[in-house]
């Protein structure tokens, strides 16, 4: 069950830059390693609903259901959008600027569980990558996948934390740059309008 193979293979998944990780990079450089580590557990924790969906085969309800499926697609389509005016926004909850106030760490994670709540692919996707590593024993299907589910939160965890923690090292270069935080806000915003525009065009 618990192999190298999948180990390698949660691992390139987990090290893929996505939403989450655009989110956990925004947050360190703008915030600090602080935030971006509750940025990190926010991600972690937004898995933990499309973990349980795979596990209870509620995710394949979820791919049949055209409607249910395009309500909670735009419903992320939407929290991206609002993400994006937030990295261009002054004062925004991801815009780079050194006059930043300092957010309460749930505050931070909340938003980060948003990103992995709002996308329904996720449950199906875990629905796909889960199951060739069971070991076929029905009666321990559940228990395994929330097993293999657990390793691979951890590992996204611990992978976001190094990316939050090289984007917070990175902070003081930026902060000195009107040039370097106009040109990353922008790139932000850009990247969740892109990120917003894949998603909406996801079919269940």
């Amino acid at each position: 069950m618990l192999s190298a193979q999948f180990l390698l293979t949660a691992f390139v998944v987990v090290l893929a830059p996505g939403t989450g990780v655009l989110y956990t990079l925004a947050i360190g450089l703008g915030a600090g390693r602080r935030a971006a580590i509750f940025a990190a557990l926010g991600c972690t924790f937004g898995i933990v609903p499309h973990l349980l969906a795979a596990s209870l085969g509620l995710a394949a309800a979820l791919h049949a259901s055209a409607l249910l499926f395009t309500i909670v697609k735009f419903a992320g389509v939407a929290y991206l959008l609002w993400l994006a005016y937030q990295a261009i926004r002054a004062g925004g909850a991801l815009r780079i600027e050194p006059s930043r106030e300092r957010e309460p760490g749930w505050r931070v994670a909340q938003r980060g569980a948003l990103i992995n709540i709002l996308n329904p692919k996720l449950s199906i996707f875990f629905l796909a990558l889960l199951p060739p590593f069971l070991s076929g024993a029905p009666e321990t299907a559940t228990a395994e996948m929330m097993t293999l589910g657990a390793v691979f939160m951890a590992m996204t965890f611990a992978v976001f934390v190094v990316y939050g923690a090289f984007a917070a090292a990175a902070r003081d270069w930026v902060l000195a740059s009107e040039r370097a935080m106009r040109w990353l806000n922008r790139t932000f915003a850009a990247a969740f309008l892109l990120l917003g525009a894949r998603l909406a065009a996801e079919r269940a």
